[in-house]
C-alpha cells in the first residue's frame, strides 16, 4: 500500500474507488487464508472473500478505531463465512456424546507435515466441524461464544470439535515415517 492505512480508511468512507481498490490488494491475500480455512474449497474462499469486502466497503464506517483494523476486517470474513453456511446448511448434532480428552492425542508420528497437506485435511472435514474446529483452534473462541456465533448449543460445539479432532487423527495416521522417510499416503 502506498498510502497510510488510516488514509484509505478515510477514503473508503468517503466512497473512493481507489481507496477501496488499495484496501483490498493490501488484505486480500491474508483475508483469502482466513477465508480458505472455512471454506470447502478455493471457489468457496473467493465467495466469502467478496462477500466478506462487500460487508467491510458498507460498514466501514462503523469501525471505531479500537482494536486493529485488520482484525476487524478478519472477524467480518469470518462472520461472511458463517452466515452463507448457515444459510446452506444448518449446524446440528446427531448425538452430543462428548469423551475424554485423551481421544485428542495426535499419533507418534515422526514428520513434518506441508501446510498445504494440512489445510487440505482441514478443508475436507464436515462443514460443522471445520467450522467448530477453526473457531476453536486457531481463532481461540471458547465454546460457548462459538455456541452464539453459530447458534448451536456448547455441547454440540464441543462434540464437532471432538469429531473434527478424531477425524484429523484418522488422517493424520495415514501418513507415517520409514526410516526417518515421510510417506503420504492418500488424504
Amino acid at each position: 500500500m502506498t498510502d497510510n492505512i488510516d488514509d484509505i480508511i478515510k477514503g473508503c468512507i468517503a466512497g473512493d474507488r481507489k481507496s477501496q481498490e488499495d484496501l483490498y490488494r493490501a488484505l486480500s491475500p491474508r483475508m483469502y487464508a482466513v477465508c480458505l480455512q472455512y471454506a470447502s474449497d478455493s471457489a468457496e474462499a473467493g465467495d466469502f472473500l467478496q462477500e466478506g469486502f462487500i460487508t467491510v466497503f458498507a460498514k466501514i464506517g462503523s469501525f471505531r478505531q479500537e482494536g486493529s483494523f485488520e482484525g476487524w476486517v478478519r472477524k467480518i470474513m469470518i462472520n461472511t463465512a458463517l452466515q452463507t453456511i448457515r444459510k446452506r446448511k444448518p449446524m446440528f448434532v446427531i448425538n452430543d456424546e462428548i469423551t475424554d480428552n485423551a481421544d485428542y492425542e495426535v499419533p507418534d508420528v515422526q514428520m513434518k507435515m506441508d501446510s498445504d497437506d494440512l489445510l487440505r485435511m482441514v478443508q475436507s472435514l464436515p462443514a460443522n466441524q471445520r467450522i467448530v474446529f477453526n473457531l476453536f483452534v486457531i481463532e481461540g473462541y471458547n465454546h460457548q461464544e462459538i455456541a452464539e456465533m453459530t447458534g448451536i448449543s456448547e455441547n454440540t460445539s464441543k462434540s464437532h470439535l471432538h469429531r473434527a479432532r478424531i477425524r484429523l487423527k484418522e488422517m493424520v495416521t495415514k501418513y507415517y515415517t520409514v526410516d526417518n522417510q515421510i510417506i503420504k499416503r492418500n488424504v
